[in-house]
């Protein structure tokens, strides 16, 4: 059995932040940041938590469904900001949405969040252990990063994305995923959940604690390493480039995914992107895409994706499936 995806939803604040606005806080504007990022707006939380926004996703991904939460077995929500350590971020979207029946848990891997919880239900329903799972990305980047720092502050927004996957008789779906820990220092930001936070928030080394990165570093490594994932996961299912229909990839930055299609000699236009309207929302970009196309009827029965994140960790996975 593989898991088909059934119910798509996905969540953005109100508040929207436009790159004019940022020019307001630290020295950029709107052309620079196009430039090189291909970024134009990001939506911000205000009374919005991580949690509420996985919730209000998981409820639009049960609308379309028309499934009954009672019959979810799972929720995993791939995050690294909710706003409680516990209960997850999981649990509070079963209480939300009614899923009474459901077993939750969060996993974090930062951007890639939501390729690896996808894996993972894949992983649980081919075991037979679930039918219907639940898979969530969300992440409330407004939070971690700081707004006088211009390298981070530009690429971030919020919001969240879901799935819903129900076991069915198919095609395999085929997987693949590394890290490197050793890589790790290119991409980070320390926990506010730990000894002496308050000392240092006094001592003004706060900052500590907001996303510190390697520009440069992140992208070689996403250039890189991205394609090879993907002719690596090609190579797993004796697929072409040319069988693929869609490569929904993390919305990070437009340069990096144009790189990614040049390197495999692709068309751009299977790339389709909207991070323009929403920014690097992390774990939530892949989903809040997903149900775009979905919701603008871009899928077919039978097409093959192609879903790739990258982040840190270093992280990065990739999976093949059929629509």
């Amino acid at each position: 059995m593989v898991g088909k995806i059934c119910g798509t939803g996905s969540y953005v604040p109100a508040r929207v932040m436009d790159n004019n606005d940022l020019s307001k806080i630290v020295d950029t504007n709107d052309a620079w940041i196009r430039e090189r990022t291909g970024i134009g707006k990001r939506h911000i939380i205000e009374e919005e938590t991580t949690s509420y926004m996985a919730g209000q996703a998981a409820l639009r991904a049960v609308e379309q469904s028309g499934i009954d939460p009672e019959e979810i077995d799972m929720i995993l929500v791939g995050t690294s900001s909710s706003e409680t350590v516990f209960p997850c971020a999981a649990c509070e979207v079963q209480r939300m949405i009614g899923a009474k029946h459901a077993v939750g848990y969060d996993l974090n891997a930062a951007c890639t969040g939501f390729v690896l919880a996808f894996n993972t239900a894949q992983a649980y329903i081919s075991s037979g252990y679930c039918r219907t799972v639940m898979v969530i990305g969300a992440d409330s980047m407004s939070n971690m990063i700081d707004w006088s720092d211009r390298s981070t502050c530009i690429l971030f927004g919020d919001g969240a994305g879901a799935a819903i996957l129900r076991a069915e008789e198919g095609n395999p779906v085929y997987m693949a995923a590394h890290s490197d820990g050793v890589k790790g220092p290119a991409l980070t930001g320390l926990s506010r959940h730990r000894k002496d936070w308050e000392k240092e928030l006094e001592e003004g080394a706060a900052k500590e604690s907001f996303i510190h990165m390697d520009g440069q570093g992140v992208f070689k490594f996403a250039v890189r390493k991205v394609p090879e994932i993907i002719e690596e996961v090609l190579e797993e299912s004796e697929s072409s480039l040319e069988d693929i229909d869609y490569f929904v990839l993390h919305q990070a930055n437009r340069r990096i995914i144009e790189a990614v299609a040049k390197r495999l000699k692709t068309d751009i236009s299977k790339f389709p992107m909207n991070l323009e309207e929403y920014a690097n929302t992390s774990a939530a970009t892949v989903p809040i895409l997903i149900d775009e196309m979905n919701r603008k009827g871009m899928f077919r029965k039978g097409q093959k994706i192609m879903m790739a994140g990258f982040g840190a960790g270093l992280t990065w996975a990739a999976s093949l499936f059929e629509w």
